[in-house]
């Protein structure tokens, strides 16, 4: 007997327009006849495009199945089929929702239908909306619980806003739909999770919350959405080999550019985006009720900040790859320029001064990669790594370092002038697993939510950050570094060991989202304590944009 058909995940909204929206499912099938049902009494249907994904596969290090520990079913990288389903709802009224479900018929004539869910087309201005802000989920400890307490203590949201690094490694698909551990992407996403958290000795199942099968999601792309070069030994080798195109132009040539570099493939596979000319899915900007949220294309490849010999990191090459530059890791080497004059920067700039941008009430920029933070990614400089090569008097090399100049960080000293000029009131990121927020002296905002489990902690009191000593450059240990006082929450803040309030939340007990209304013009950020699972969730700041 076979077992019936099932659906590899909900089917959830992308990309919508003032009359149509775009449903996206996925199958470990491929069959025929996918259709969205729907409208009144689900009267009306439209048939799905279905592609197979092409680079998604698992590997010794998949917790899938069977697979409780590294090796056990997958001994190397393996192909993994799974088809993407996407249709088109066309003839939509604004603000108006109508309901849907996804029907996928197997090859061998079964069929699996999904729940009856909601959609609706992009919203007009002047309509208030709820906007989940969040990021780094990774498949970390606390993601399930954090976005369950979003739906139980906000209800139905109307957008996500994701400030980058969806899963840890992009190519590897139960990272994304079907981890054993239960907090994969997409159950988190939708309610479907399974994930059990322990706290003196009760267990707590966490579901998640069905959020993105009602609610668009726009995300940006951070270092964890970049595979780098292929047949590495494991996709997280791969995923640790990316090297900058110009290197790889010189070894590989410009036929395999690609696959011997970086690429960001299974992420615009999977997401349907918005797009601009210049960036296609990478950057781009969308208009969303009184929102006009520009995205950015801002990261680098996190290296360890560790010293020692056998360290292929942010300031230093590994002694034994000394003379195999195919083997260096170049640093934290970034993967698209934005600096003045790039191709990103000079779209930005034309974008900021566009009509759809001057005219919206709320203008957003969201990036990966952040601006200010006391998290420990900050450091160093946002800058093309300088390469310092010492030898010795017969040629040999002695060491190879990295230097990245304080006065050439490109979000500092290029982005965010142009888009405070602009008059942006939130800069929104991620990438050091933490929350803190800064205002600068014009007023502009600038937040990061990304406490969801696997926090680094944050460089204040005595809590310094690992940086070298005795380089050029002076790398800050301490606080942020480009000047900015981080606010303490103005509602309930947490209390250090002193006593006294914290600009922070750093904790991997303490899990925190953030809802930007619309119709208010706050940002309000909630804090929930898994250790305590029958606690309430504490609102614990709030700010207002201008």
């Amino acid at each position: 007997m076979t077992s019936p058909p099932q659906l590899l995940t909900d089917p959830f909204v992308q990309l919508p327009t003032e009359t149509s929206v775009q449903i996206v499912w996925f199958t470990e099938f491929a069959g025929y006849g996918h259709i969205v049902t729907y409208g009144e009494n689900l009267a009306q249907t439209a048939l799905a495009t279905t592609t197979q994904l092409k680079r998604i596969r698992e590997d010794q290090n998949s917790r899938l199945g069977n697979q409780t520990q590294n090796g056990q079913v997958y001994q190397h990288p393996v192909q993994r089929d799974i088809w993407r389903h996407e249709a088109q709802i066309t003839d939509l009224t604004p603000d108006t929702r109508v309901s849907y479900l996804v029907t996928s018929v197997r090859e061998d004539g079964e069929s699996v239908s999904s729940k009856v869910f909601t959609l609706a087309p992009k919203p007009s201005p002047g309509k208030p909306l709820k906007i989940l802000l969040t990021s780094d989920h990774q498949i970390k400890p606390m993601v399930a619980a954090n976005l369950q307490k979003v739906v139980e203590t906000v209800g139905r949201v109307d957008a996500v806003w994701f400030a980058g690094d969806l899963v840890n490694i992009p190519d590897r698909a139960s990272e994304w739909f079907d981890d054993h551990r239960g907090g994969a992407f997409f159950p988190c996403l939708q309610g479907r999770a399974n994930y059990e958290m322990n706290s003196d000795g009760v267990k707590t199942i966490y579901s998640g919350g069905e959020i993105i099968q009602y609610a668009p999601m726009f995300t940006c792309i951070g270092n964890h959405e970049i595979m780098g070069r292929r047949d590495h030994g494991s996709l997280d080798d791969e995923f640790d080999a990316t090297i900058p195109r110009t290197v790889a132009l010189k070894f590989y040539g410009q036929e395999s550019l690609k696959e011997n570099s970086f690429n960001t493939d299974t992420y615009e596979e999977i997401f349907t985006l918005p797009q601009s000319q210049e960036g296609g899915k990478t950057y781009y900007a969308v208009s969303f009720g009184d929102v006009r949220l520009v995205v950015l294309y801002a990261t680098n490849m996190w290296r360890t900040f560790n010293l020692d010999a056998e360290a292929r990191g942010r300031y230093r090459e590994r002694e034994k790859d000394f003379n195999t530059p195919e083997n260096w890791g170049y640093g934290q080497h970034i993967y698209e320029p934005i600096a003045k004059g790039s191709t990103q920067y000079n779209w930005l700039a034309q974008e900021l001064n566009s009509p759809e941008f001057q005219q919206a009430k709320y203008k957003v920029v969201m990036l990966h990669h952040p601006p200010h933070t006391l998290g420990g990614n900050i450091v160093p400089a946002y800058t093309n790594p300088v390469q310092i090569i010492e030898r010795d008097a017969d040629g040999n090399i002695k060491a190879i370092r990295y230097e990245y100049p304080k006065d050439a960080d490109f979000l500092i000293r290029d982005v965010v002038p142009l888009v405070e000029a602009a008059g942006v009131q939130l800069v929104f990121y991620g990438h050091s697993h933490l929350w803190n927020r800064f205002c600068s002296q014009s007023g502009m905002h600038f937040l990061e939510t990304s406490n969801v489990g696997n926090s680094y902690g944050a460089a204040w009191g005595d809590n310094k950050r690992e940086v070298p000593v005795g380089y050029k450059e002076d790398y800050a240990e301490l606080g942020d570094p480009y000047g900015l006082e981080p606010v303490v929450p103005t509602i309930v803040p947490l209390l250090g060991e002193d006593g006294k309030p914290m600009p922070y939340i750093a904790s991997n007990d303490i899990t925190v989202f953030s809802i930007f209304d619309t119709g208010t013009g706050t940002v309000s950020s909630y804090r929930f304590d898994i250790r305590k699972p029958d606690s309430e969730v504490i609102k614990f700041d709030e700010f207002r944009l201008k």
